[in-house]
């Protein structure tokens, strides 16, 4: 391998080889020489680019997350159109898809990197969790400006029921994720009393 690695494409194959590593293996198997073997690349790339392997697993969760500031515009875009419901079940099976979902667990899993990720970015201790509460949160007050969610609703605790109980069905999911129609459920309950009343 040679030494002069570009340093993008360097953290783009390390990144992608930790998250096949993460999905397969999960976070006991995630190690600097399974990331290396996986990205068949010299065991000491890794290294030369990261301090160490918990500096990598920071940028790779930041990546990551990044991403889903994607996600959280194209739910926002949203606001108006379809459903609010049928919104916000396509905005929590993209946002607890299997990339985040096995990132979660990671996070929990090393003490360092969560405290690395809240020095990085606020929320970041719970990474992933911080970004879609945020996309969602700001989704329903969009579309109570809009009158499609009633004016008294509590958004910080639909919010809340949304994520926590959006992620708590997708961690207990092995061996498959929730169908949509049983996240349309869950969603369809969850927001049913704070919709905007229309006159008969």
């Amino acid at each position: 391998m040679p030494t002069g690695v570009h340093l993008h494409d360097a953290r783009r194959q390390l990144f992608d080889a930790a998250e096949r590593v993460l999905l397969r293996d999960g976070p006991n198997g995630l190690t600097s020489r399974a990331v290396t073997d996986e990205a068949g690349l010299a065991k000491g790339v890794l290294h030369r680019h990261f301090p160490d392997f918990d500096a990598f697993l920071t940028d790779l969760v930041l990546d990551r997350a990044a991403q889903l500031e994607t996600q959280a515009s194209a739910l926002r875009e949203s606001a108006g159109t379809g459903t609010v419901a049928g919104n916000l079940t396509g905005a929590l099976t993209t946002m607890f898809g299997p990339v985040p979902m096995a990132i979660i667990p990671l996070i929990t899993f090393r003490d360092e990197l969560r405290a690395r990720l809240r020095q990085a970015m606020p929320g970041g201790g719970i990474a992933i969790l911080a970004q879609a509460t945020t996309a969602i949160s700001a989704y329903l007050a969009d579309e109570r400006e809009l009158g499609r969610v009633a004016a008294d609703a509590d958004l910080d605790s639909l919010t809340l029921s949304l994520v926590g109980g959006g992620h708590l069905m997708f961690v207990d999911s092995d061996p498959c994720p929730p169908s949509t129609a049983a996240v349309s459920k869950f969603v369809t309950a969850v927001i049913a009393d704070s919709l905007a009343r229309r006159p008969a």
